[in-house]
């Protein structure tokens, strides 16, 4: 006879000949044959023989918890409150009464999951072959697509799914305002003179299943399209009609680019021409050309000086000719002057110094 100790949280299974006889619980058991296993219950029960078998023993399936797991499904197990596995298709068993058990069944087979896995759940490390994540920033939008369809579009956050064969596909576009150069740009005009324009604008993108689902790379298109533009506009007018109308440029490009963008899901708010460059000989032609208006200009003004001196002393002429004190007046203004470059003055005259002086400053009667 053999005696069996079955310690507290635990339970034995008895066998004899190798098929399952009973339960044997918490105390000392006399066995006078039969072997016995001792399974620890606050551990799961990995059965010895077919689960079925075992299952028969109405006493036995009272303590266990049956988990049955289908092949699309995934079980997350929680212990205490705390996910502690996540099982894959299959049977499993768990033991009763010690530990507190939850079973959260979720269908993997399609991409959503269910709200009531939380999210923190989500990025447990245990689930991470189960699940995929996307990450949109707050200044982006995204398109999703599924097994190449459109299904819809994501907002800035964290999107999870489940991982299996469906394919998701997420294609962001930064809803900023940006700004596109448009460099380099050799454009003839309509008398074959050759430019170089640099400009640059400013847009954003209004509707991103325009920009995304219809169009592709639609930056590239709107810079051909401000290309564009602006090569029509430039051509249709001579050069100097150009540099007439040079500040009507960026107005009519700005007009015409943003009829266009409207299909590219894009609004354009901003257009400018940063230079205009002329080739060498063509600027070299203009600078002359415009030395020699500046230097006409210059003429121009000097003869209205000259004229308006000359009408001056005209007037002061013809007033002093009738006002003989005038005269004398502007004589000593004169003899001021001249006084004030002189430091010394030598006088020499054999005759009446004082009377001549007298006849050059008084005022003749």
């Amino acid at each position: 006879m053999k005696r069996i100790q079955i310690n507290p949280y635990q339970t034995g299974l008895l066998f004899k000949n190798g098929a399952y006889r009973r339960m044997l619980k918490e105390g000392v058991h006399w066995l006078w044959s039969g072997d016995v296993t001792i399974y620890d219950m606050t551990k799961q029960f990995i059965p010895p023989i077919e689960l079925n078998i075992l299952l028969q023993d109405e006493a036995l399936a009272n303590t266990l918890h049956v988990v049955e797991v289908r092949d699309r499904d995934i079980v997350l197990v929680y212990e205490n409150r705390l996910l502690k596995q996540v099982l894959t298709s299959g049977r499993y068993a768990f033991w009763k009464g010690i530990v507190e058990y939850k079973f959260v069944f979720a269908d993997v087979g399609g991409i959503a999951i269910p709200d009531e896995i939380e999210r923190t759940v989500l990025q447990h490390k245990l689930l991470a072959p189960y699940v995929r994540t996307a990450t949109v920033e707050s200044y982006e939008k995204a398109v999703m697509l599924v097994d190449g369809k459109f299904e819809t579009v994501l907002n800035s956050g964290i999107w999870f799914w489940w991982k299996n064969s469906i394919v998701i596909n997420i294609h962001k576009a930064d809803m900023r305002l940006q700004q596109v150069e448009i460099n380099g740009q050799e454009i003839l005009t309509k008398d074959k003179a050759a430019l170089r324009i640099n400009g640059q604008a400013q847009y954003k993108v209004v509707d991103i299943e325009k920009a995304v689902l219809q169009n592709k790379e639609y930056e590239k298109q709107l810079y051909v399209t401000f290309q564009l533009a602006l090569r029509e506009y430039i051509g249709g007018f001579s050069f100097d009609e150009l540099l007439e109308k040079k500040d009507n440029i960026a107005p009519y490009i700005l007009k015409a680019v943003s009829e266009k963008a409207v299909a590219l899901g894009i609004e354009v708010t901003g257009f400018g021409i940063r230079d205009i460059i002329l080739p060498g000989d063509v600027k070299e032609i203009v600078n002359q050309v415009l030395i020699a208006e500046k230097r006409a200009q210059a003429n121009i003004i000097m003869r209205r000086e000259e004229t308006a001196n000359t009408r001056s002393l005209l007037n002061t002429a013809k007033l002093m000719e009738d006002n003989a004190m005038l005269w004398k007046l502007k004589e000593m203004e004169y003899v001021e002057k001249i006084a004030e470059k002189i430091s010394n003055i030598s006088v020499n005259s054999n005759g009446d110094l004082i009377g001549q002086l007298k006849q050059i400053f008084a005022p003749q009667k």
